[in-house]
């Protein structure tokens, strides 16, 4: 045990599990993503069936829900306590944040993630106010299918996403987060020890993709439905 502990304590450590971390929390968006693809659609009842069915789930989805907050806490913990050091060790910083160029991945993305880390953090919190913890059946957004009542939360999001300024503040942060994903994904490998020249390159792509796939993703959901759902 307290070796396990020096190692968390250790610079290694910390990065090996905020890239388990990190991880978990890309799988997670995936995840995430795909059931709010629901949301495309102007019929509420397949998204709302979702969601009612997530709650059903009891204790179940609050241990998951509790395991991500745990996940994401750490992963913060982490990534601050890593940037302090380098802080400490590099008291002056860098005249210039941009692309350094082949083969180096010093990058946007590389020099902004404490940044960009934090402001995922703030939207997250957001997110959870205005849906999770927002209106429900006792202010209206009610609906019954198939005989069951659920939280109208399709009609909810609908309605948020009718304000200008939230689309705005939404999709600007999941460009920020685009910027997030692309360097932390490849960064996670690599502080995994897995770094060859053989896949680098292969999971620096693969980064890209994944970024860009959750980013546009989770963003196209409410300029859909900004621009069509009046």
């Amino acid at each position: 045990m307290p070796q396990l502990l020096k190692f968390i304590g250790s610079s290694i450590g910390k990065k090996f599990f905020m890239a388990l971390t990190g991880l978990a929390m890309v799988i997670f968006l995936l995840e995430h993503l795909s059931g709010n693809l629901l949301l495309f659609s102007k019929n509420p009842d397949p998204y709302n069936e979702f969601s009612h069915f997530l709650i059903s789930l009891g204790w179940l989805i609050i241990a998951a829900e509790v395991g991500l907050i745990a996940i994401l806490l750490f992963h913060m913990i982490s990534a601050i306590s890593i940037s302090i050091g380098k802080k400490k060790a590099r008291p002056v910083a860098y005249a210039k944040i941009g692309n350094a160029g082949e083969p180096s991945k010093k990058t946007f993305s590389s020099k902004t993630m404490i940044w960009t880390g934090l402001l995922t953090f703030v939207f997250i919190a957001i997110h959870l106010k205005t849906f999770k913890f927002g209106p429900a059946e006792a202010e209206g957004y009610v609906r019954t299918v198939d005989g069951v009542q659920m939280r109208d939360l399709h009609t909810l999001v609908w309605d948020v996403f009718q304000s200008p300024i939230y689309v705005a503040w939404y999709v600007g942060t999941l460009i920020f987060l685009g910027f997030h994903l692309r360097h932390g994904f490849w960064s996670a490998f690599q502080s995994l020890g897995v770094n060859h020249p053989r896949f680098t390159p292969i999971i620096y792509s693969v980064g890209i993709l994944v970024a860009i796939i959750i980013s546009v993703g989770f963003l196209g959901i409410p300029l859909w439905i900004y621009f069509t759902g009046a």
